[in-house]
């Protein structure tokens, strides 16, 4: 139909729905099939392009929880690595939750040209056992599974236990994410070794968790503050800035002056933390950077390239702001 509309052979409709035109087709026939497509509104289909070739244009990342303003910087970076020929598919569950892996192998009847999974655990990479392009994202200890971009968060995690230690803090409480993936452990490992090392004291009663959510991890500060404050803490370092930005919303209720009597720490360095009252200390972890080269690396294996450095460190730095100085 397409083609009558146009004048044209359907193998030339077919080189312009897919973006082969380079060379092959003129200006004015473009023109006259987009306007036949927008006319009759023909749609590709992705079904049937997938069984010919055997594999789809569809890459799904799964993500344990975008609640956290995180992943749309890592989204971003995603998408634009892949480019217009790739469409992005999010499998994510609940906050605080992380996809099962029956649940993703469902998607894979898709036939996905690629699967990315960030911050997954051993166990959920076992028994996905899928077959196919994988890469890892922000993925510690796991580089044996499969290409991954990872990132230095317990260097940012060292810079700040040292940032306190300076600042003349003795006792420091934690506010974890009950997420359980791996870079969780190595911010708050590394954190609670250097501060440590350091003579920073956290007793075990001083680290609670929550899921990344401002509310939550509100209401954990309110109900926990009174006993912290008896014991002598001085300072919050939280697993991510958005439990940070609840601890600064009670500690202002609780009537705690910061960074006075109380610093709040995070890690993330979200857009808003620079801007919040007062602005968030914060360990910046280069969202962007992470998806657009998580993005590249899948896009290399989908077109039949060889990486050449299949496992990526991206670092971690402290920015330092109001709520510690």
């Amino acid at each position: 139909m397409v083609a009558a509309r146009a004048g044209v052979s359907t193998a030339t409709v077919s080189l312009v729905a897919n973006g082969k035109t380079r060379g092959r087709v003129s200006e004015d026939n473009i023109s006259r099939v987009r306007n036949a497509i927008a006319e009759l509104g023909y749609v590709v289909d992705g079904i049937g392009s997938s069984l010919a070739k055997g594999v789809s244009s569809i890459v799904i990342l799964v993500a344990p929880d975008i609640s956290n303003p995180f992943f749309a910087k890592v989204i971003a970076g995603v998408r634009e690595s892949l480019g217009s020929e790739y469409q992005l598919l999010l499998s994510v569950t609940d906050a605080g939750e992380f996809p099962r892996a029956d649940d993703v192998r469902k998607l894979m009847a898709l036939r996905p040209a690629g699967l990315l999974v960030d911050a997954p655990d051993a166990g959920f990479l076992e028994e996905l056992s899928v077959a196919g392009p994988l890469v890892l994202l922000d993925a510690p200890g796991l580089e044996a599974y499969a290409p991954s971009v990872n990132l230095d968060v317990a260097h940012g995690a060292r810079e700040l236990a040292a940032h306190l230690a300076a600042s003349g803090h003795g006792r420091v409480a934690y506010v974890d994410s009950v997420t359980g993936t791996a870079t969780f452990d190595v911010r708050r490992n590394a954190f609670l070794q250097e501060a440590a090392a350091r003579g920073i004291s956290v007793p075990p009663e001083c680290i609670i968790s929550t899921t990344i959510d401002v509310g939550a991890a509100a209401a954990a500060f309110a109900g926990a503050w009174p006993q912290w404050q008896r014991n002598g803490v001085t300072a919050v370092v939280c697993g991510t800035d958005t439990h940070a930005y609840g601890v600064l919303q009670e500690a202002r209720v609780a009537g705690a002056r910061i960074p006075e009597e109380l610093a709040v720490a995070g890690f993330d360095d979200l857009p808003y933390s620079a801007t919040s009252n007062p602005s968030l200390t914060s360990v910046h972890l280069p969202a962007t950077p992470l998806g657009l080269k998580a993005g590249a690396q899948l896009r290399s294996l989908m077109e039949g390239r060889v990486l050449e450095q299949p496992q990526v460190t991206l670092e971690s730095s402290l920015v330092v702001r109001g709520s510690t100085a």
